[in-house]
């Protein structure tokens, strides 16, 4: 029997914590994706899981098949051996990633439903800001002027010692 992945995982825990099965939740993410933001977050987290977690077995099938005992790889596939080993490395850290992702938007939809409605909005917008799906806010460019009212006055120039 195999080892639990991360998408069993990530996959457990939105049932979970919404309290009906996933292919439930994938049809209300889609129909009404306003009713719950926070559905709709961990469900496109959980899709990028399942297509890293896919990423992940294939690299460690290739890696199984290229370094099973009994073989011994030609010097050319040594290459692939190590580039395999990588890829997979990044799999399962990006693996890793969403899943706790997903165990943020979790725990910012448990904290939404004991709190009042002000704390829940600054909760729900900081499980977002977590996953990587708030848009950026924009930079002050260096070359503009300060307003005064910020700056301040400034000091009179004195002697120098």
């Amino acid at each position: 029997m195999p080892d639990t992945t991360a998408l069993d995982q990530a996959t457990s825990m939105i049932e979970k914590a919404w309290a009906q099965p996933i292919e439930v939740l994938e049809v209300l993410a889609v129909r009404r994706p306003c009713d719950d933001l926070l559905l709709r977050s961990a469900m496109h987290i959980r899709t990028a899981l399942a297509i890293t977690d896919n990423a992940a077995a294939v690299h460690q099938e290739r890696l199984h098949a290229l370094t099973r005992p009994g073989y011994v790889p030609a010097y050319c596939e040594l290459k692939r051996i190590v580039s395999s080993a990588a890829d997979l490395r990044v799999a399962l850290a990006e693996s890793g990633a969403h899943v706790q992702s997903i165990r943020r938007v979790v725990e910012a939809r448990e904290a939404s439903s004991t709190a009042d409605r002000g704390p829940a909005a600054s909760l729900s917008r900081a499980a977002v800001a977590r996953s990587g799906l708030a848009p950026r806010a924009p930079v002050q460019v260096p070359d503009q002027p300060v307003p005064a009212s910020v700056a301040g006055p400034r000091p009179a120039p004195g002697p120098h010692r």
